[in-house]
């Protein structure tokens, strides 16, 4: 079975969800469920159990072999971050925890001083840290020597939709990890999760692809199938690419014993 390891969790799946922006729980719901993911990242801010509304908490802990991952979503710094982690820990039970400072609202990227700090200090209290992260490949081996267990680098600005705008670095990333690389924001189309994953990478995390579309979980069911259908390519051993045409069916040799 070709699934995902991460710390002494096993995934079949390779599909991880964001939970934000979905235009009602039960939409977000249907959606997980029609993508067969069983990862999913929430909010700190979230888990509101007084105010059933704003609470993604209970919905979530309903899905049958859903592990949940919560975030930092909001700290603008290492101790921020740090503090919330070890509050979601103490409400989720989950060892799981995605790293994600960004002080700059404006853009959106990763803190990666920060990020590092905080990763260091959770590492080593226990946590399964997932720090969402620029595509620097040196951060990358940086976490990884620290403790990390995976590491989620950007491949365009959340929430953008450009899609794999940093795939040259995502590439160096993925050959120097010897631990999961899930790219994590900017994708806008299965399509593009495909293409991750034919490049190797471990897993992606969609939200905003999925959330925002006419039909969410339609969306989420295609993604997962795009998952899937790159994760067999790059296994398969994509062909390289050629500057020259070469010809599938020479006819040298055929005409030559002719002749």
């Amino acid at each position: 079975m070709d699934s995902l390891q991460i710390g002494n969790y096993t995934f079949s799946s390779r599909l991880i969800l964001g939970t934000g922006k979905f235009s009602s729980a039960t939409l977000m719901q249907d959606a997980l469920k029609a993508s067969g993911s069983q990862l999913v990242t929430v909010a700190l801010r979230r888990f509101n159990r007084e105010q059933p509304g704003d609470d993604l908490y209970t919905p979530l802990s309903s899905i049958p072999g859903l592990t949940l991952m919560p975030n930092t979503s909001g700290a603008s710094t290492a101790a921020e971050a740090v503090q919330a982690a070890r509050i979601a820990r103490e409400l989720s039970g989950s060892p799981f925890i995605k790293v994600e400072i960004h002080p700059n609202p404006q853009h959106l990227m990763p803190d990666p001083i920060e990020t590092y700090e905080a990763s260091k200090i959770l590492a080593k209290e226990g946590f399964l840290v997932m720090p969402y992260i620029p595509a620097d490949p040196v951060l990358a081996k940086r976490l990884e020597e620290v403790g990390c267990a995976s590491v989620m680098p950007l491949g365009s600005a959340i929430g953008s939709g450009q899609g794999l705008a940093t795939a040259e670095m995502l590439r160096i990333i993925i050959r120097e990890s010897t631990i999961p690389v899930i790219v994590d924001a900017g994708l806008r189309s299965p399509s593009e999760a495909a293409l991750a994953m034919e490049m190797g990478c471990s897993a992606v995390l969609v939200n905003s692809a999925i959330a925002v579309a006419g039909d969410p979980p339609a969306m989420a069911e295609a993604f997962a199938g795009c998952v899937q259908a790159g994760r067999k390519a790059w296994k398969a051993g994509i062909m390289e690419k050629s500057g020259t045409a070469i010809a599938t069916s020479p006819l040298t040799a055929f005409l030559g014993a002719t002749s």
